[in-house]
């Protein structure tokens, strides 16, 4: 194994050492977790998509009552986020 030597934060140290307090290890097996999550998740920033949460938070065809082409027919979108009392 190599040995990485590098300057933190006085409060990213002190959460460091509580984290792996906490979790009854080493400093190093916490900090070794970590970068190894930063190192390999996605490129493409790495969390869901807004299709993803919305599907984990049940928002998704949550809409019982409404007419079959809500998300394609254009009209449901006439004046949407205009201002009423405009007169554009």
């Amino acid at each position: 194994m190599t040995t990485l030597t590098l300057k933190i934060p006085e409060l990213m140290a002190a959460e460091l050492a509580a984290k792996a307090k906490r979790l009854s290890t080493s400093k190093s097996e916490v900090a070794r977790t970590a970068l190894d999550k930063y190192l390999h998740e996605s490129s493409d920033g790495g969390g869901q998509s807004a299709y993803d949460v919305a599907m984990a938070l049940g928002v998704i065809g949550c809409v019982k009552d409404g007419p079959a082409d809500l998300a394609t027919n254009k009209k449901y979108m006439e004046g949407f986020g205009r201002d009423k009392s405009s007169s554009c």
